[in-house]
């Protein structure tokens, strides 16, 4: 049993987190900035104490006592209200990501055998529904997760799941209505006293048992391009505008092969509650055997969601001086940073969480009591904080895309793919096939667009590019660019 809801606990894990997400984007940055230092040779930030590990703390207190300049030309509540829109959904995003191990909510599986099938077809009467309660018929291979369509239907599906749950008591199996019982008891019920033991019994998520999760968090999270466009639009900057526009369409390009990416997971647990999706990888294989593509494009969405390189282009510096925050100073532009490093933890938690099993490992669920709670956390820290460290070594290993390739390869390669890649789940979901079918699928899909890439002809400029040159020089050529190249 998990701890149901509490006020004060709820209340507990949200300070926790406040405190812990703000000073883990503080260390982020110096994390970035060391890391940075390395690719580029050079020693980074030493000097703020040993190793330069108080940096942060500098940083965060000059932040604090630098002046707040607001410039005469600008929106004052629109720029005002931007960094806080920014910060804030980035915040609330993170409200249904688990960060440890929870209890998902009880599933209910078909267990009827093919007579109760052809009952269940036909309306219940009062005499067969008492019948149905001293039934002991049931099929020990499950069918699968199931959603009863009518009242006769639920009713044979809840006869055999009973019928199940006592054959097999002695081994500790409860049938889907206990488990919902204990699922839905009151906290009082659950805990009376406050001790060590209590961490094995938390939901170690700030809203948990919420259905719509992954749903929430993409619509939540969607919302933070209001802060940038708030923020570019309010400064009154052509290049504060440009970025705005820049992040607006980037942002709304890649959310769609982002959710497509997912839909291929929800269609095989059955479920968007991120609890259930975790708990699916633990009793069947993390998703990322299953479904390396859908993984791929996930991350790939994820990098141009949150603003990293190469999906940079709204705050490019050498093309926008600072991009829609260009007019922005002291803890104004520190709200942005910390949006954006809260929306890198979020979303490196999901992909973890979607494609990479979460808390799991193997051997972890052996450990027992508060130990094994312990190592759970320890596990999904570690894997979040590896594809953190894979964001920054990104940085410095590509190029900054041009905006016509990045919108390029979200709807030329990303959405085509992502749709692929769902009807391939599709079939292979209805004909209940094994769903390591999806991995020779999923490779098969991206070596088959990456070799029609090296194969599709370059697009020619539509005019051609005068060089004016010097007066000297005679007169003005035109050049194309294959003739550049």
């Amino acid at each position: 049993m998990e701890l149901g809801f509490s006020f004060w606990i709820a209340l507990i894990l949200i300070a926790i987190m406040m405190g812990v997400l703000q000073g883990t984007c503080a260390y982020l940055i110096l994390a970035e900035r060391k890391i940075s230092a390395w690719a580029q040779d050079r020693l980074g930030p030493n000097r703020v104490g040993p190793w330069g590990l108080l940096q942060p703390i500098a940083d965060g207190i000059k932040f604090l006592l630098k002046e707040e300049i607001i410039p005469n030309h600008v929106d004052r509540l629109f720029y005002m209200v931007g960094p806080a829109v920014a910060v804030s959904t980035a915040l609330l995003a993170f409200a249904v990501v688990p960060f440890g191990p929870t209890t998902p909510p009880p599933v209910l599986e078909d267990r009827r055998t093919d007579e109760m099938i052809e009952k269940s077809r036909q309306p219940l009467a009062a005499e067969e529904r008492e019948l149905l309660e001293s039934n002991r018929d049931f099929r020990e291979q499950s069918r699968g997760r199931i959603w009863p369509q009518t009242a006769s239907e639920e009713a044979y599906v809840l006869a055999a799941d009973r019928a199940y749950a006592n054959a097999n008591k002695e081994k500790g199996v409860k049938g889907y209505e206990d488990q919902l019982r204990d699922y839905n008891a009151p906290y009082e019920q659950k805990i009376t006293d406050y001790n060590l033991s209590t961490l094995e019994h938390i939901q170690y998520v700030i809203a948990p048992h919420v259905d719509i999760g992954i749903v929430f968090n993409f619509a939540v999270g969607s919302l933070a391009v209001y802060g940038i466009v708030l923020g570019g639009w309010s400064s009154n900057n052509k290049y504060s505008m440009l970025g705005a526009l820049r992040s607006s369409a980037q942002l709304i390009s890649y959310e769609i092969p982002l959710g497509l990416s997912v839909l291929g997971v929800m269609a095989v647990t059955g479920s968007l509650n991120l609890e259930t999706i975790l708990d699916y990888q633990v009793k069947h294989g993390w998703n990322i055997l299953f479904q390396p593509l859908a993984a791929l494009l996930f991350a790939t969405s994820v990098f141009a969601e949150c603003n990293r390189l190469p999906f940079d282009l709204p705050e490019a510096e050498q093309e926008l001086v600072g991009g829609y925050h260009t007019e922005y100073s002291a803890m104004k532009f520190a709200l942005f940073f910390l949006g954006e490093y809260t929306h890198m933890i979020t979303t490196s938690f999901l992909v973890v969480i979607l494609f990479f099993g979460g808390w799991h490992f193997p051997g972890v669920d052996s450990i027992p009591g508060v130990g094994g709670v312990i190592v759970k956390l320890i596990v999904i820290a570690v894997k979040m904080t590896l594809f953190i460290i894979f964001y920054m070594l990104i940085r410095w290993t590509l190029p900054r895309f041009r905006f016509d390739q990045l919108m390029g390869l979200t709807w030329k390669v990303l959405l085509p793919l992502a749709l692929i890649n769902l009807i391939c789940v599709i079939v292979v979901k209805q004909y209940n096939q094994s769903e390591w079918l999806l991995l020779p699928l999923s490779i098969a899909m991206l070596l088959a667009i990456a070799g029609l890439a090296l194969y599709m002809p370059r697009q020619r400029s539509r005019a051609p590019v005068r060089f004016t040159g010097h007066v000297a020089s005679g007169p003005p050529a035109l050049v194309h660019d294959d003739a550049i190249d």
